[in-house]
């Protein structure tokens, strides 16, 4: 019986009234919550501050169609997972750092803005990343619409 998961499922319900389909035990040491993004921060702060997720393993940046999505992937030291999920409109898609809490955050925030175009307000400033630095404004290459024929190979080694 998955005791612990199920516990921190009904706590995350009930303390912010999430819908219970919103919020599954997939498996064993798995939890998955989509949480409206206006809630998001204080979520996290919840999972981390009260309920023991103390690690983040990494932040996967999605493309959904009309939104861009993120997934917070974080741990308790028991090794059971808590994956929350937000979304964000594409023609708007921002986000609040993590950093501040996860100093490794920076990085995949970092390609979260290179690769799909996310605003990540708070990320301290810094090289961008995986992107080189003159990779042309506006081109994302993780979004499903974007081609790679938009951009020119000889502007990308130019810029490298």
């Amino acid at each position: 019986m998955l005791v612990e998961e199920e516990k921190i499922r009904q706590q995350l319900i009930e303390r912010f009234g999430l819908p219970a389909d919103k919020i599954t035990v997939q498996r064993e040491r798995r939890v998955w919550a989509d949480v409206p993004a206006a809630n998001f921060g204080e979520i996290f702060d919840y999972a981390t501050d009260k309920l023991g997720f103390v690690v983040l393993l990494t932040i996967t940046g999605l493309d959904e169609g009309p939104t861009l999505g993120a997934i917070y992937h974080i741990a308790r030291e028991s090794g059971i997972i808590l994956n929350l999920h937000i979304s964000v409109p594409k023609d708007k898609p921002v986000i609040k750092t993590v950093s501040a809490r996860f100093p490794a955050a920076d990085a995949y925030e970092r390609e979260m803005v290179d690769l799909l175009g996310m605003q990540v307000e708070g990320l301290p400033p810094g090289n961008r990343y995986p992107l080189p630095d003159g990779w042309p404004a506006g081109q994302y290459p993780l979004r499903k619409d974007w081609k790679s024929d938009t951009i020119g190979k000889s502007e990308v080694a130019e810029n490298a």
